[in-house]
């Protein structure tokens, strides 16, 4: 048994039949700090003894979601499939000591024993039939049995629930190995987690049940068992078990939803840990202060308002390098070409305080990299009116004239040209923001000027003048 102070090495062992969700990438990142704040080491492997559900599209799926999300591994990826002839090695080990049997029940025996306990209130459970068969029924292919110890006690303290205790007699004689060659998952982790010498398995408290199962082998097989953690549920906002009826569950949807890495690393450590009453952590404070011991019992709550707010905050504060790679990954998805308008940092300076998420930013900046099909109608028909038309005039020749085309000197022309015809700054604002954007949302007026350019600005503001004569015109 390990201590907290002892270098602690765990795995994640995700199994690849679909996406990287919400609760594997916290099961990772749970097993990267713990980890990480003993010196230890973190090992990825690939489960991907189901051939059916299996895919290598999966395998990527997963690998580029720990990518994205920084959940880098010491070692691995291993895969349950290239180690087939270890697992049949271990079978043939425990047969050979009287510890697994060869099993020749029919599928029909096996349902009709499920449906009697069923029908009974009972747990269904495997009766032994061939627990001490001698004879080997030709034409038929065994499955291999466990011989699970009848009497005594499972005994192991979590380090997450504590102590938990399970009667040898509840446990029934389980499959380790299919008629086809594979192992089941309960025997296969066992011979992997003892190979790779893992001394904490962190997963799921779905998997509580199969825990006393596999000390059981680990001790058939002459190995000590590791300690275990295992860590409560996610929950959607409605109480549920967080599913894809909640949206977006998978590690890659949330960015493309416009969510940062390290927003949801940050929201994925306090899913069900805490350190007082602090929301914000640097990845650094995570592996000084993550304590797998501190993960509580019960179940954790997805809340969306919670991690935009998070993401908000990373927008604004967090590291710039990687804010930019995410907006250029989100340009591109858009169709934006960041070299047709402002220098993404300074977007970046301008926009990301105003949105929750790149998504937003990104669809809202549209204006500043491309041009737009038309004014928006009611913005246009609001502040577009012949009124505007003078101050827009006047505006565009002062402009055309301004030295330096930044936000201080593009304030005071917009400012001077109120002034100087006697009306309030709004009066001018207004037409000119839907003159630059098409639309009447954005940034503060010199900096909307500033991101859009000099000449695009003077362009639009041309565009503008049209669409206001030819109104006039329409109403004559």
């Amino acid at each position: 048994m390990s201590s907290q102070s002892a270098p602690i090495r765990t795995r994640f062992a995700p199994s690849p039949t679909g996406f990287l969700h919400i609760g594997g990438a916290r099961t990772a990142l749970f097993c990267q700090l713990a980890a990480r704040a003993t010196g230890g080491e973190f090992v990825l492997r690939i489960e991907d003894t189901d051939r059916e559900r299996s895919t290598q599209a999966s395998v990527q799926a997963i690998l580029d979601g720990m990518a994205w999300l920084g959940l880098d591994y010491d070692e691995g990826p291993h895969y349950q499939s290239e180690r087939m002839e270890r697992y049949q090695e271990a079978v043939d080990g425990l047969l050979a000591a009287g510890l697994a049997y060869r099993c020749y029940c029919s599928r029909e025996r096996l349902e009709r024993l499920r449906a009697e306990a069923m029908a009974a209130g009972q747990k269904p459970r495997y009766d032994g039939h061939c627990r001490d068969r001698t004879d080997r029924p030709e034409g038929i292919e065994p499955v291999i049995r466990f011989r699970n110890p009848h009497d005594g006690t499972v005994a192991f303290d979590d380090r997450v629930r504590g102590r938990i205790e399970v009667e040898n007699a509840e446990l029934d004689d389980l499959v380790i190995l299919r008629a086809d060659g594979t192992p089941t998952y309960n025997f296969a982790v066992v011979v992997d987690d003892i190979d790779m010498r893992i001394n904490l398995v962190i997963r799921g408290d779905d998997h509580i049940n199969n825990t006393p199962r596999q000390i059981n082998i680990y001790r058939a097989l002459g190995a000590e068992p590791p300690d275990f953690a295992h860590v409560p549920m996610i929950l959607g906002d409605d109480g549920q078990r967080l599913s894809k009826r909640h949206g977006a569950v998978g590690v890659m949807a949330w960015r493309e939803l416009g969510y940062l890495p390290d927003a949801m690393i940050n929201y994925l450590a306090r899913l069900g840990w805490s350190y007082g009453d602090q929301e914000v952590f640097a990845r650094s404070e995570l592996v000084e202060l993550f304590r797998i011991e501190d993960v509580n019992r019960k179940a954790s709550r997805f809340d969306t308002e919670k991690l935009k707010w998070l993401n908000q905050h990373y927008l604004r504060e967090g590291d710039r390098d990687q804010v930019l790679v995410e907006l250029l990954w989100h340009m591109e998805r858009a169709g934006l070409n960041p070299a047709s308008g402002p220098e993404p940092a300074r977007l970046l300076e301008v926009q990301a305080e105003r949105f929750d998420t790149l998504t937003e930013l990104v669809e809202q900046s549209r204006s500043f990299y491309q041009e737009f099909d038309a004014f928006e109608a009611g913005a246009a028909k609001k502040h577009l009116r012949p009124v505007a038309a003078d101050a827009l005039q006047a505006l565009s020749g002062r402009l055309a004239g301004v030295a330096e085309w930044e936000p201080d000197a593009l304030q005071s022309a917009v400012q001077e040209t109120a002034d100087e015809l006697g009306i309030g700054f709004g009066k001018i604002g207004m037409p000119l923001r839907v003159a630059l954007t098409g639309h009447g949302q954005s940034p503060a007026i010199n900096q909307t000027l500033w991101l859009v350019g000099r000449e695009r600005s003077l362009a639009r503001i041309e565009r503008a003048l049209a669409w206001i004569e030819a109104r006039v015109a329409a109403a004559t």
